[in-house]
């Protein structure tokens, strides 16, 4: 695992987390629920890849 997809994820985190204020201060209510959706999504699919290395790496590992 590489320490640059965790800064990747809070970085994602950070920039979800202004926008959801910003848009829920001027009372967007839905927009910012869509903006937090759309980054928990992008989040899913960058661990998403590297579950699918792990398995990848232990079915190297065990032979399989």
């Amino acid at each position: 695992m590489d320490v640059d997809l965790i800064f990747k994820i809070a970085a994602i985190g950070i920039i979800v987390a202004v926008l959801n204020q910003l848009l829920r201060r001027a009372e967007r209510d839905e927009q910012a629920m869509m903006t937090t959706l759309a980054g928990l999504i992008v989040v899913m699919m960058m661990i998403v890849g590297q579950i699918g290395e792990l398995f990848e790496t232990i079915k190297e590992v065990f032979g399989l």
